[in-house]
């Protein structure tokens, strides 16, 4: 009987490579007109999978129910990206109301200079992010403290919001915490460690050039005007609305702690709420309003108040003048530090999280409508197709994480799928899996986040508040480190073989005592 509804079953047909292109080119063409058009992605990516399921079904002879599981099944990969975000999101809400985020703000303003910004937001991420091996986490408590510090000391927000991802994926990619430095070497049959030793040939001259252009660039608001007047303001207003103390720091520091004793992360995110959430008992905040603000965020009150009263001078004075911490700035300057405050500390709660959840699900279904019709593996083979040469070989790989960023809309799946491709051709050629391993990260873990409909161009848009094309530019390390990657390959340096124990052995060619 098996055999039978086999037999009846209709073969499912291959795409072919124009097939496959015409649908790639197509879909890009609608992401171009959306973007500029001014819209979000989300429809423009369901239409996409809509078309490519109706492909799959009605040309190639794929059963309804096997694109369906196939799409839900690739959803279900996403998952624990999914529940980081809504652990997250109620995160930045209570660290926001407790006095944590401001607390970050406030002393930065004191003590960094426009000059070392720059430099020192590209160190300070890095070593949060090496130290927690992750770079949603920092990117979502330092990072819009360090978003908050640019507003206050005139550096555009892109710009900062560039170097923060940069120092932040840096970490992530070269930190032993990190889940893609441990899914890298998983996938290439290669060893942790030495996957880190094999990044450092890539990754650390980037870094350098990284944080030469972050020096230099901080030289050009050296000798501009620092608007004290702006930055007392804002202090003024981080000290009317929240608690400040050093003290509040005891609530990164606590998520620092677990990730390194190597708990996993929506626990160590969940210790951070608590801490924060005691914090906000203690100073007064009721238990009704720490539960609203992590499902629905910090709304300012008092900065809300001052903003909204801007065309009435009289409610504006008396405003000023019954806040004792604010009784001494001058109107305008202290308007124009509200509005400031409202757009930086409105944010956080579970519920800010459903924009870029949707927009997963949304880039999921297209993507993985790709994957089970076929048409991502056509594209993928006529990479590989052409390849003669070691740097032939780490360029198709990097472009096939790209493209993995572009169509399946998640750094794992942008790793794990060209590795268990690549992994048995780079056994073929004598090289060893730090390559494969040390490329996978090269691109499918810092590329993900420019793509505006991968999770994580997805995520640093919505906690960091600059839509992913604006910061693109700015990320220096994440387009950069590929591009050197390919280069360094082909000049034959950092090149690992196979040894006959097989440990790796650097050189430029294939050594001879190793050639079968």
């Amino acid at each position: 009987m098996a055999d039978e509804v086999k037999a009846a079953e209709k073969p499912v047909k291959t795409p072919s490579l124009a097939l496959a292109a015409i649908l790639f080119i197509l879909e890009a063409i609608m992401i171009i007109f959306t973007v500029r058009w001014g819209l979000d992605l989300h429809i423009t990516l369901m239409l996409g999978a809509i078309i490519v399921g109706a492909i799959g079904v009605f040309y190639l002879g794929l059963p309804y129910a096997k694109l369906e599981k196939g799409i839900i099944d690739g959803m279900m990969q996403g998952m624990q990206a999914c529940l980081i975000l809504y652990m997250v999101g109620p995160l930045i809400g209570t660290w926001i109301t407790a006095g944590v985020v401001p607390s970050m703000i406030y002393y930065g303003l004191s003590i960094l200079s426009p000059s070392i910004f720059l430099f020192a937001t590209l160190i300070i991420c890095s070593i949060v992010s090496l130290a927690t091996g992750t770079s949603w986490g920092t990117s979502g408590t330092v990072g819009i403290a360090l978003m908050g510090i640019a507003l206050g000391l005139g550096v555009p927000k892109p710009l900062a919001a560039g170097v923060i991802i940069s120092g932040a994926y840096f970490g992530d990619k070269m930190s032993p915490l990190s889940d893609t430095t441990n899914l890298a070497p998983a996938v290439s049959g290669d060893d942790l460690f030495q996957h880190i030793r094999a990044m450092c040939w890539t990754t650390g001259p980037t870094y350098v050039i990284v944080a030469a252009i972050t020096i230099f660039i901080g030289f050009k608001y050296s000798g501009g005007h620092l608007d004290m007047a702006k930055i007392q303001a804002l202090q003024a207003f981080m000290k009317a609305e929240f608690w400040i103390s050093p003290i509040t720091l005891l609530a990164p520091l606590v998520v620092i702690i677990l990730s390194a004793m190597g708990k996993p992360a929506l626990p160590g995110l969940f210790a951070g709420i608590l801490v924060a959430a005691g914090f906000g008992l203690i100073h007064g905040v009721s238990p009704k309003d720490i539960l609203d603000v992590m499902q629905n965020g910090y709304h300012p009150a008092i900065s809300a108040e001052i903003a909204n009263a801007a065309e009435d001078a009289a409610a504006l004075g008396k405003l000023l003048a019954g806040n004792s911490v604010l009784s001494g700035l001058d109107p305008k300057v202290a308007v124009e530090a509200a509005k400031d405050i409202v757009s930086l500390m409105e944010r956080g709660g579970l519920q800010s999280m459903n924009w870029t959840i949707s927009l997963i699900f949304c880039a999921f279904s297209f993507g993985f409508s790709m994957e089970v019709t076929g048409c991502l593996k056509v594209l993928l083979g006529a990479i590989i197709k052409p390849i003669k040469s070691v740097g032939g070989l780490i360029t198709a790989v990097i472009l096939s994480c790209f493209i993995c960023d572009l169509f399946l809309g998640d750094q794992y799946l942008s790793i794990a799928m060209p590795g268990t491709m690549y992994r048995t051709t780079f056994q073929e050629k004598g090289l060893h899996p730090r390559m494969l391993s040390r490329s996978l990260e090269d691109c499918g873990t810092l590329v993900s986040v420019l793509v505006p409909w991968n999770t994580c161009g997805a995520y640093h848009t919505t906690v960091l508040g600059v839509p992913t094309i604006q910061y693109i530019p700015y990320a220096f390390l994440n387009y950069l480190n590929p591009i050197i990657a390919i280069i360094m390959t082909y000049m034959g340096i950092g090149i690992a073989w196979s040894g006959k124990n097989g440990e790796p052995v650097i050189a430029r060619k294939r050594p001879a005592e190793l050639c079968d």
